[in-house]
């Protein structure tokens, strides 16, 4: 991934971040409040050796031998020998392991200074538990360290020099530092499920997605209209929406495909239903003809026909009965409004569409719509569930497909894009459809022509 992909994941799932980052803060100031606080006292032992010489080498031998001896009595201070009387003198209510659980005994480094700490629910008792250790200690070191002759006493000294005093203020719960580890524990969970659940999905969700899928350009973006089943021909119900100017930019970007090629004829398709590849077909037929040229719409869909429905016209005779030679070509084609358009509706649904369009009567067919008309705009059913796209595409030579943002998988456009490669038919390009015009995904529908309403002027001059 790239910076601009995890800024898009952000942006899109900001909302998830923040809610995650409200209820570690949450949590660990709720965690906080249940806490019981917690006291911490010291005391201080110096520990010292007794020395006969008074060289420089007897100095360092009795400085050596003093470290090594505070290190051992770090250890020696929460065993039970020393801690067994503080809880018989204190009268304390526990065991000699849970208060060594909460003793600690550190050597300052590179000194004979012992520091004696004890954390404690009750500030006085953290202090008294500190002395007394440091009381009992310098008992047993006395005791342990001399030698058993008569007259014989310690060579080392333990002394307290810094008595432990009752703390005014806990040391746990600390708050603000579980608050702020909190906040950033929810950050962090907040931003890998957002970057886990961008990885895991493996929908078409921008034209990157698609530019990772195949090398073929993107000739267009349909902004999403939550309005399209109730106005499918947008861009004769409302011209000036960001929708139809999706279409004219689609339009003109069309335009630029094989330039220079005598037949224009485009198969529209997808790779699963729902995708919006027949509202595409007849809105870019609208838009075509709205330029002044010859555009035929033919409905190829022998399986679920639409564009009689969306066109307004009667269906029930039409391709299906003009390959079969029930009808003749100029008296099922029918015209459509004030331009060039007109409509080959899908007649008859037939037992083998596969068959009919791969048929020699649709080759010829083929050749006559491009022989009378500038653009010919198939209609074709989706490539995924049945092969008659895919054979068309053949036939006609070019196949635009139509992918739905948010709703198509990539494994089901890469299986579209594999079955036309199957039969050697070229894709034209890919359009993607259902665009959002708000959020991180969100294209504005300019973006892939030339300049906003430039298209939209075209077509008032012409009028």
């Amino acid at each position: 991934m790239e910076l601009r992909d995890y800024i898009r994941i952000l942006r899109k799932s900001w909302l998830l971040i923040v809610v995650l980052m409200l209820v570690g803060v949450a949590s660990s100031a709720t965690f906080s409040i249940l806490q019981t606080p917690k006291y911490s006292a010291s005391s201080k032992v110096f520990v010292s050796t007794a020395s006969d010489g008074g060289s420089v080498s007897d100095l360092q031998q009795g400085n050596s031998f003093t470290v090594q001896r505070v290190k051992t009595y770090s250890q020696l201070a929460i065993t039970p020998i020393v801690l067994q009387p503080v809880i018989d003198s204190l009268n304390l209510d526990t065991e000699v392991d849970a208060l060594a659980a909460n003793v600690s005994v550190s050597a300052v480094l590179d000194s004979a200074v012992l520091e004696v700490s004890v954390v404690d629910a009750d500030p006085a008792n953290a202090a008294e538990i500190a002395n007394g250790i440091a009381e009992s200690l310098t008992t047993v070191v006395q005791l342990i360290e001399t030698p058993e002759t008569e007259g014989a006493v310690s060579p080392v000294k333990l002394t307290t020099v810094q008595i432990a005093e009752a703390p005014s203020a806990p040391v746990s719960p600390r708050v603000p530092l579980n608050i702020a580890l909190g906040f950033l524990v929810g950050l962090a969970l907040g931003v890998g499920i957002a970057v886990l659940r961008e990885v895991l999905d493996t929908r078409v969700r921008n034209e990157r997605d698609l530019e990772l899928i195949s090398d073929a350009p993107i000739i267009g973006g349909i902004a999403y209209d939550p309005k399209a089943a109730e106005r499918p021909l947008i861009v004769q119900s409302d011209p000036r929406s960001p929708r139809a100017e999706s279409f004219r930019t689609l339009r003109t970007n069309l335009s630029f495909i094989d330039f220079g090629e005598r037949d224009r004829a485009f198969v529209i398709t997808s790779s699963v239903a729902s995708e919006g590849k027949s509202t595409t077909a007849a809105n870019l037929a609208i838009s075509l003809s709205d330029s002044g040229v010859r555009v035929l719409l033919v409905d190829a869909d022998l399986r679920r026909p639409k564009v009689g429905e969306y066109m307004g016209l009667e269906g029930a005779v039409g391709l299906t009965d003009v390959l079969i030679g029930k009808a003749d070509l100029k008296d099922v084609m029918q015209p459509w409004g004030r331009n060039k358009l007109f409509v080959l509706p899908a007649g008859r649904i037939p037992p083998n569409p596969s068959e009919l369009l791969g048929s020699i009567a649709m080759a010829k067919l083929i050749e006559v719509f491009n022989r009378e008309f500038d653009y010919v705009i198939f209609d074709a059913p989706p490539l995924l569930p049945v092969t008659d796209a895919a054979i068309l595409a053949k036939r006609v030579g070019g196949a635009i497909l139509v992918i739905a943002a948010g709703k198509t998988h990539k494994g089901q456009v890469q299986g579209a894009v594999a079955a036309l490669a199957n039969v050697d038919a070229p894709i034209s390009g890919l359009v993607l459809t259902m665009l959002p015009t708000k959020g991180p995904d969100a294209y504005g529908y300019g973006h892939y022509g030339h300049s906003y309403g430039y298209g939209y002027e075209i077509d008032e001059a012409k009028k």
